[in-house]
Parts: structure tokens; C-alpha cells; sequence
């Protein structure tokens, strides 16, 4: 992987990302050592993800759609802890023909404290195949890319 490709997935600046959602950080967030727990970022990344992909809860890319994640790899790069409210970036890597890859973070007190890579398949849910990108959909990406 070159190092411009590793710069876009691991994206640390805040200034990268187009899409932000704010989300308030629980006490239950929390483990045994008082941080928020690992297994949280997964949710506050999936929280930044349905901020773009759902609007009024039906999804951008139309009734006979599913977003399933093919991939999903995170980075930790510092602590958080309960109280207060982080802010998820999120940006469009790549669209493909049936999905499409998106880059993350985590910001909490102004400090990157996590970064991930998603890669999402369209897919039919009656049939659970993947299937093309909706134009719809399509528009959204490409606002965020």
C-alpha cells in the first residue's frame, strides 16, 4: 500500500472528512478501567455511517436496499473517557459498482483518538446479493467523497 493510500484511509485531520455527526458518550460506554470501551467505537463509527445513509430512517438508497459490512478495520490511537461528546468524521474513499469504502475518525476534545476503514456492499434483502449502486445513492457518495 503506498503511502497516499495509507493517508487517506488513516486520516487524522480534521479537515480531511466532510460528514460529521456529534454523539454524547455514555457512563455505560465505559469498561472496568474507567475508558470508553473498545467495542463503542464500532457503534460510534456505525452512528457516523447512519448519519448519511439514512435519512428519517429509510435509507438514501431506497426501500429494496441493505448495506451489509464486508470489512471493518479500526485503529486506537488514544484513550477517551465518560463524560462528553465525540465527533465522527466520515468520507468516501471509494465507490465501486455494488460498494463502496469509507474512511472514519474519532475526535474527542479536539484529539483524534481512533480512525477506520469501512467497506460496504449494496445488496438485494430479499435475495442477499449484492446489486448495483442506486443513483441515489451514488449522489450521496460522491457529496462526501
Amino acid at each position: 500500500m503506498s503511502a497516499e493510500s495509507r493517508a487517506t484511509i488513516s486520516d487524522t485531520n480534521p479537515s480531511a472528512y466532510k460528514q460529521w455527526s456529534t454523539i454524547n458518550l455514555r457512563y455505560g460506554d465505559t469498561d472496568r478501567q474507567g475508558h470508553i470501551n473498545n467495542a463503542v467505537y464500532c457503534t460510534l463509527y456505525e452512528s457516523g455511517r447512519v448519519d448519511f445513509l439514512f435519512n428519517d430512517g429509510e435509507s438514501v438508497a431506497g426501500r429494496d436496499t441493505a448495506f451489509v459490512i464486508a470489512k471493518i478495520a479500526l485503529d486506537y490511537l488514544k484513550e477517551m473517557h465518560f463524560p462528553g461528546d465525540v465527533k465522527v468524521g466520515s468520507k468516501i474513499l471509494s465507490v465501486g459498482r455494488s460498494s463502496f469504502r469509507v474512511g472514519q475518525a474519532i475526535f474527542y476534545k479536539d484529539q483524534c483518538c481512533s480512525t477506520a476503514e469501512s467497506v460496504i456492499v449494496v445488496i438485494d434483502p430479499n435475495t442477499n446479493k449484492s446489486i448495483p449502486i442506486p443513483d441515489p445513492l451514488r449522489n450521496v457518495l460522491e457529496k462526501i467523497q
